[in-house]
């Protein structure tokens, strides 16, 4: 509505009126009205940290600074978009085995403490000594269903402390962010959606017009990962100092040989923004490429997982009656 001409105040009305949450409608009313009453754009916007991050209010404040909001806002949109579209395909690849697993808990549980125990009741009424394997199933079930509720109060306490602590606790972030990094399996993965966020968003600043000091503040939370948000850190540091980009990267020791030599190059071009677009399309496509072979992998993967625990309990449970029609 910007760029076809509608008055700033005229649009956020329209929008306003057009969404059917009402805690939206009311969080945009605020800002027009914080509009109309003189203040920027870009600040109305920063008062509201949850909905508006940094990287939204730095352009904001380019394109009212350079008089080019509607392009800026275009710009933001594109972004905000791909950004999108790339998290949408982690959630889509991780939400199957995810699902599964869940499922699979739930009912391996529902019949360790449900099932198991009417089993144990049929075996004794034999009167025979019971195979190994099932003697160990049944301990367990019986550990279960006896201790099941406090098993699950710890579980969710766990889950909750963790959650806590780790919200809390920056050092245990940097800790948890250090270690997804070096999984075996989703390391690179997370490694390479973690660049293509950081560089797609420096491009996009960058390219606004934004200094090259501001546009690093606005990119330090733009990976999710505290390692390059720390690394993002020392980058602005040294180019306070008077350091290239590229080096200062270096220095920080958490970018790759093809991150480093793509900035060093748009730096001599006088293309940063160029480059690093370049850069955040090839790890968009390397994380869309890995997300493709992990589900190749992890479905049969967990296809046979299951197969080994629900094999292991029914063969368990079916030894005695095995073993009863042998004696007969």
């Amino acid at each position: 509505m910007t760029k076809a001409g509608v008055p700033l105040l005229r649009g956020f009305d329209i929008v306003a009126r057009g969404q059917a949450n009402a805690s939206l409608t009311a969080l945009l009313l605020n800002i027009r009205t914080d509009v109309e009453a003189g203040t920027p754009l870009s600040k109305a916007f920063g008062r509201y940290p949850r909905h508006f991050d940094r990287l939204y209010c730095s352009l904001v404040e380019a394109g009212e600074t350079a008089g080019v909001l509607d392009a800026m806002l275009e710009r933001l949109a594109l972004h905000l978009e791909k950004a999108l579209a790339l998290r949408s395909r982690i959630r889509a690849a991780l939400m199957y085995p995810a699902v599964v697993v869940a499922t699979a808990t739930l009912v391996v549980s529902i019949i360790m403490v449900f099932v198991i125990p009417a089993f144990h009741e049929v075996f004794r009424s034999f009167g025979a000594d019971l195979p190994g394997p099932t003697r160990v199933l049944i301990g367990m079930s019986e550990f279960m269903a006896r201790w099941w509720p406090l098993l699950l109060t710890l579980l969710v306490t766990a889950l909750c402390a963790a959650a806590h602590a780790l919200q809390r606790q920056p050092g245990l972030q940097a800790w948890r962010d250090r270690t997804l990094l070096v999984l075996p399996i989703f390391g690179p993965l997370i490694e390479k959606a973690c660049l293509a966020r950081w560089t797609r968003t420096l491009a996009t600043l960058h390219g606004a017009g934004v200094p090259m000091g501001q546009a690093l503040a606005a990119v330090r939370g733009a990976a999710g990962n505290r390692v390059y948000d720390t690394a993002t850190g020392h980058v602005q540091q040294e180019i306070g100092l008077g350091t290239s980009l590229a080096i200062a990267m270096e220095r920080s020791g958490a970018f790759p040989d093809l991150v480093l030599q793509m900035c060093a190059i748009g730096e001599e071009s006088g293309a940063i923004d160029t480059m690093l677009g370049k850069v955040a399309d090839f790890y968009e496509t390397e994380v869309s490429d890995l997300l493709t072979g992990l589900s190749s992998l992890i479905e049969p993967l967990i296809i046979l997982l299951l197969g080994l625990v629900i094999g292991g309990i029914v063969v368990a449970l079916y030894l005695p009656i095995f073993q009863l029609g042998q004696i007969v």
